[in-house]
């Protein structure tokens, strides 16, 4: 199993919007592609104070092949949409990892 984690701190003024666009918008719409298997989206508690709240959205893909199809296929318009709407809103990173 392939864990794909994006972990994002969003401000406070924008996390309301950011979080019902992710639920209704970008977790749907990359699940639609069917090479993930499941998505869970996360808020981190053990967070020191700062200017938003850190969420890590979770995408686990069967094999390494789906995740790279995802990649190539259809990650950067996706992540294109997310910037344009929360552009200087957040800061986010990525991982990828294997289940042992």
């Amino acid at each position: 199993m392939i864990i794909f984690n994006i972990t994002v701190n969003i401000s406070h003024t924008a996390e309301k919007e950011w979080l019902h666009y992710m639920k209704t918008v970008q977790i749907p719409e990359i699940l639609s592609t069917t090479l993930p298997i499941e998505c869970k989206l996360l808020r981190l508690l053990t967070e020191i104070e700062n200017e938003g709240s850190t969420y890590t959205c979770q995408f686990s893909f069967r094999t390494m092949e789906d995740f790279l199809a995802y990649q190539t296929h259809f990650q950067a318009d996706i992540q294109e949409r997310h910037h344009q709407l929360f552009n200087g809103q957040y800061v986010s990173f990525r991982t990828l990892l294997q289940e042992a």
